[in-house]
């Protein structure tokens, strides 16, 4: 069976906040556990828009910190479908902060998430394909298939390691730890 297509652009996803108190830690820079939910946000909402069907997270393959953001600026997420496989997509996102006084703009963080779409029975679903169109869309699609072989890597490692973990409770004078 053929599988649809689907461009980039259809699952991309856009969202703006203005970077608030509450979202900073002691360095008066926004949370990287904030800016991670965001990101699987909005990843989550591409996924979901390029397969129409219910989405879970498979794996957060990389996220790069690559500059803070401070109170009162603007951060802007964008997300896409860069590639699938037949039952999982990675999702690109690309988040940009704004000095909203002086205009200037930096990107911040980068990621590649995994999806997996849900069937009625709650079993991995096949996937329509990407077309990509922009210069990016290309690379991020051309360069998929090695990221994909080094999850696959990373995921047999977990596998491995989860099989020796002790699944007994760890007590202390009868106490859970």
């Amino acid at each position: 069976m053929e599988r649809p297509k689907k461009y980039c652009k259809d699952s991309r996803a856009i969202k703006a906040l203005h970077v608030m108190p509450e979202d900073l830690n002691m360095h008066q820079t926004i949370f990287g556990g904030k800016v991670m939910e965001l990101i699987d946000d909005i990843a989550a909402l591409s996924a979901t828009r390029h397969a129409r069907m219910p989405v879970v997270t498979a794996s957060t393959d990389s996220v790069n910190f690559l500059a803070p953001v401070k109170m009162g600026d603007a951060i802007c997420l964008e997300s896409f479908v860069s590639w699938t496989s037949r039952k999982s997509m990675e999702v690109f996102v690309k988040v940009i902060s704004e000095e909203l006084l002086s205009a200037k703009r930096t990107v911040t963080t980068t990621a590649f998430l995994t999806f997996v779409a849900l069937d009625e029975h709650g079993k991995s679903a096949m996937v329509p394909e990407v077309i990509p169109e922009t210069e990016l869309e290309i690379e991020l699609y051309k360069t998929a298939p090695i990221r994909y072989e080094e999850r696959k890597r990373r995921r047999e490692e977990t596998s491995f390691l989860v099989s020796k973990i002790d699944l007994s409770p760890p007590f202390q004078k009868g106490v859970w730890i």
